[in-house]
């Protein structure tokens, strides 16, 4: 197989082996109190996303997940417990827990009453950020199944005709297995860009380009990626639906179904919605998720499903390309191939986010002793 990257690393980088960095991160939140099996899998969840070349929701999002547990909003030892299991359906109370851990015990949950039901639906409350919502619908294909994941988060985007931020960038994502791999996988914040992306570029130096954000003054900004951010987190600023900024291009669209993931998540779970959604450090930030695992072989056979489905995927192959395409992707196929060049040559960190990494160990007490490759 060739090397392959659905984007070019930001220079100046250096490559790290992904089993190192997910020990390095595992320690960190060890260090931190966090129980072992806890701290695997918000490692596992960042890691992966380095790997698939999601790097807004990588490592660097660690100092985020560090300082929620150190300003004692995240509790590193929750009691988390199901307040409501019933049939195909459950409420889990993640207790202000790290929402890696609450999502993955709530997929499992839905892959449970799938067996059993058909479909497995469960909501989360009282939870934190949990990453890339693939890593979850990923567990239901792990299982044969298709998932579905969806997850509110701190207010960032403005409703189609606002300037101020009220909805979350409230991703979603759908997995359904194959044959052969890749799974079909779309996972996809309801912003234009996610704000981690705004976060990456300013810590790289990179322009934002004209689109992604919203000043409260109603101009679309463009230009100084630190410039940018810091109008952000000021509050001067707010990231556009997808869509953008007017109904021509379908901000209406973007906007209603980030609303619609809020009622999921939000309204339906007893977590919160739109600004009442806190940040990773601050108190009952009490997000909300949703996880949906649905037995295929409770429909048909899974080997027809393959077999439909693969016809699917031959036949989208197969269109006539725009003269600027080269290759027309199916969902997850970058994301995928771009994870087996990363375990195979090393997960590609800037030298800035290196060295946060490093300042993030000295504070809690770790060696960073990521191999470098």
């Amino acid at each position: 197989m060739e090397f392959f990257e659905k984007e070019e690393p930001i220079s100046p980088f250096i490559r790290v082996s992904a089993n190192s960095l997910k020990r390095f991160a595992c320690e960190v939140f060890k260090a931190l109190g966090v129980r072992e099996e806890d701290a695997s899998v918000a490692a596992d969840v960042m890691v992966t996303a380095d790997l698939m070349g999601i790097s807004s929701h990588g490592v660097q999002r660690l100092g985020r997940y560090v300082g929620g547990i150190e300003s004692g909003a995240i509790n590193v030892n929750p009691e988390m417990r199901f307040v409501v299991d019933s049939y195909a359906v459950g409420v889990l109370d993640a207790d202000n827990g790290l929402g890696q851990v609450a999502a993955y015990k709530a997929m499992m949950k839905a892959v449970e009453k799938a067996r059993q039901f058909g479909i497995g639906i469960v909501l989360v409350r009282r939870s934190h950020h949990f990453g890339i919502a693939g890593y979850y619908a990923l567990k239901a294909v792990e299982n044969s199944m298709i998932g579905v994941t969806m997850t509110n988060t701190t207010p960032l985007v403005a409703y189609i005709g606002s300037v101020e931020k009220y909805l979350g960038t409230n991703a979603i994502a759908f997995a359904a297995p194959r044959k052969q791999p890749p799974p079909l996988l779309f996972d996809g914040a309801l912003s234009v860009a996610p704000i981690g992306r705004l976060e990456l570029y300013s810590k790289t130096g990179r322009e934002i380009p004209a689109g992604w954000v919203i000043g409260i003054d109603g101009e679309v900004m463009r230009g100084d990626a630190k410039k940018i951010y810091d109008a952000f987190t000021k509050g001067l600023a707010a990231l556009l639906p997808l869509g953008g900024h007017t109904e021509e291009l379908g901000g209406h669209k973007g906007s209603g179904l980030a609303l619609v993931i809020d009622v999921f998540c939000g309204v339906l779970s007893g977590a919160s919605w739109g600004y009442h959604v806190k940040y990773t450090t601050v108190k009952n930030a009490n997000v909300g998720h949703t996880l949906i695992a649905i037995d295929i072989a409770k429909f048909m056979k899974l080997e027809e499903f393959y077999e439909r489905l693969e016809q699917m995927v031959s036949e989208i192959k197969a269109l006539r390309k725009a003269p600027w395409t080269k290759n027309i992707w199916i969902p997850g196929e970058r994301s995928w191939l771009t994870m087996q060049t990363r375990l195979r040559i090393g997960i590609p960190l800037h030298l800035s986010i290196v060295e946060e990494l490093k300042s993030i160990a000295k504070r809690v007490g770790v060696k960073f002793d990521a191999e470098t490759l």
